[in-house]
Order: C-alpha cells, then sequence, then structure tokens
C-alpha cells in the first residue's frame, strides 16, 4: 500500500494493484464488490488488507458511492446498509479503517489532529463541483467539533490535470461554483495544418480539492497531493479511462491506530 500522511498514531493509505497483465480490468488488488469483479477475488483481497491494518472485516467500511455529497458518520451501530448512495464518511472510532474507491476520481483522506477525529470523501469532478471537501470539514465540525486549522489532509492517487481533458460544460460548471479558473484549468494549444488551435480543457482536480479546503481555512502546507496520476500509472492504480467502467478500483482508507502499529 501507498502511505499518504506519516503518523505513529493513524494510517493513510491508497492501495496498488500490483498487476501483471495491466491490461486486464480487474486484474490486481480491489476490494470493492460492486465492479462486477470475482466476488471470491474481492473477499480474499479484503481479508489480506484487514489483515494488513489488524482489523477485522467487519471494521472495514467502503460507501456505495453514486457521485453525490451524502455523508454518513460511523458509529459502533453502522451497518453495511446504511452506506448505499454515500460519498463521505468520517468517524471518531478507533481500529476502524473509513475509505473510499476510485479509478480516477480523487480520495480526500482528512485527519484532525486536536481531536483525532478522520474522514474519507469521494471527490469525482461532480463531487468536487458540488464542495465535498467543503460538506465534509462542516460534517466534522458539527459532529466533532473540527476546526479547520487543525486539519491535515492527504489528496491521493487520482487522474491528473495533463490526463483529465474535459468538455466546455464541465469547465463552466467549475466556473460557475466559483472555483479559480486560472488556478485549476488551462487549455494547451494543438497543432492543425491550419495552424495552432486551442484544445480541450484539463481541469486539476488536485488543485480544485486543495483551493476548497484552503478556502475554509485549512493551512496549504497541511494539504499533501501525492500527485499519482492514475491514468499515467494504470499500473499501480486502477483507471477508469484507461481500462473502462467495469474495471476495479484503488481504495484509499484512514484509521486511527495505537502507537507503533503498522510501522
Amino acid at each position: 500500500m501507498l502511505r499518504l500522511l506519516s503518523s505513529p498514531t493513524l494510517i493513510a493509505f491508497s492501495t496498488e494493484r500490483h498487476a501483471t497483465a495491466i491490461d486486464a480490468p480487474y486484474e490486481g488488488f480491489n476490494i470493492t464488490s460492486y465492479t462486477g469483479d470475482d466476488i471470491h477475488h474481492v473477499t480474499t483481497c479484503r481479508e489480506t488488507l484487514c489483515q494488513q491494518l489488524g482489523i477485522t472485516p467487519d471494521r472495514l467500511f467502503l460507501p456505495r458511492q453514486v457521485h453525490g455529497t451524502r455523508i454518513v458518520e460511523v458509529t459502533p451501530t453502522t451497518q453495511a446498509s446504511d452506506l448505499e448512495g454515500i460519498d463521505a464518511l468520517i468517524t471518531s472510532l478507533p481500529h476502524v479503517c473509513i475509505g473510499i474507491s476510485t479509478a480516477d476520481c480523487v480520495p480526500l483522506l482528512l485527519h484532525d489532529t486536536r481531536t483525532g477525529a478522520i474522514a474519507a470523501a469521494h471527490a469525482g469532478w461532480r463531487g468536487t463541483v458540488a464542495h465535498i471537501g467543503r460538506l465534509t470539514l462542516e460534517a466534522m465540525h458539527d459532529t466533532f467539533g473540527t476546526r479547520p486549522e487543525d486539519i491535515e489532509c492527504a489528496i491521493g492517487p487520482s487522474i491528473g490535470p495533463d490526463a483529465f481533458e474535459v468538455g466546455d460544460e464541465v469547465c463552466e460548471a467549475f466556473a460557475d461554483a466559483a472555483f479559480p479558473m486560472e488556478r485549476i484549468a488551462h487549455r494547451p494549444a494543438t497543432k492543425h495544418e491550419s495552424g495552432n488551435a486551442l484544445g480541450k480543457w484539463h481541469i486539476d482536480l488536485w488543485q480544485a480539492n486543495a483551493w476548497q479546503l484552503e478556502d475554509t481555512g485549512v493551512a496549504a502546507e497541511n494539504i499533501h497531493i501525492a500527485a499519482l496520476c492514475s491514468y499515467q500509472h494504470y499500473d499501480r492504480f486502477f483507471s477508469a479511462r484507461r481500462l473502462g467502467i467495469n474495471s476495479g478500483r484503488t481504495y484509499s482508507g484512514i484509521m486511527k491506530t495505537a502507537v507503533g502499529q503498522l510501522s
């Protein structure tokens, strides 16, 4: 697994494919059950991850995401059925891993260094436009008293700005949502027989989410961008743009641990 935040009492990570046939859409480590992968393979991967984390499978949480903004607190009574249509999880429980699955979308992993509360949010372009990061912080504030100045955040492997080519309507959605377009968007020139012309827009989802968190009061130096593009590195991380929507998923999780665990 790829470690994303460094702390003796916290693990924040993304799983890696470790695939041999990288063009095979389900080849590699995948714990997401609703993508069409073989259920025995998914179960085996899930059990392996739990062993690495030192927890039982009932303490590993993964919602069924829908590119929305619904947020759920994981409590001792939370069931899998509570996680349908959810795109962010928050908790203050120790030894409980919460996370989200991606195949190009942005995983946001948040840690409140004062209260110990944690969160995992799924920020595709639709979720980013809808301010899922801001809403997750608000949920942490309402539930745990989290303050933006106490947050550290990891932005995990996901599609990078060079690969995330979008149509005008997507770019307009970000502009309408008041994102700083000079920071998050560019339109490279392309060569044609008649001379140079502007190509399609490219959106930097890493910077879009970083700006959103900064705008709530999170310090820029506390936002850690992995800067690993899933499209370019689809040998390590699943990419729907490379492999198709029917493929495996990267799981990005965060968990409060005992001192020294997983060191």
